[in-house]
């Protein structure tokens, strides 16, 4: 089985609310778990990053399914390529709104950008958290 993490941009349509964003999160990880897919998403001024791992067939019918979502537009993929292991594989789909005030995030969200750059997720894997904070600061200009 080939698996691969695709990397994607998007633009909501709309500005979504806290309760908008929390629909989204409840969705993704109850069907990314169905589909052995895990990834994390980012949220910031209308904007979404999201990584995506697993099988290559689950992941790209996810993708699919994402671009058809009326709530975004201008879907581009920004890095899709065969990996030998997962760098989000405890999240069945790790969330941070970068728009929520520090302390903000209720509890089940990700504290991954606001935890030191020594830890474990960047310490154990920098390459894979450097490109995808990259690709979202590029993503944002």
């Amino acid at each position: 089985m080939k698996l691969i993490c695709l990397i994607y941009v998007s633009s909501a349509t709309r500005l979504l609310s806290t309760a908008d964003l929390d629909d989204i999160l409840a969705a993704s990880r109850r069907n990314n778990t169905q589909l052995g897919v895990t990834g994390m998403l980012l949220y910031k001024d209308g904007n979404f990053m999201q990584a995506l791992e697993g099988p290559e067939e689950a992941v790209l019918k996810l993708q699919r399914k994402i671009a058809r979502d009326p709530r975004h537009k201008g879907l581009l993929v920004l890095r899709q390529v065969e990996v030998k292991e997962r760098a989000f594989k405890e999240w069945a789909m790790g969330y941070y709104n970068l728009d929520a005030p520090a302390g903000a995030a209720p509890a089940g969200y990700s504290n991954f950008l606001r935890d030191s750059l020594l830890a474990p997720e960047f310490v154990e894997n920098p390459s894979i958290a450097h490109k995808l904070l990259r690709s979202f600061r590029e993503s944002m200009r």
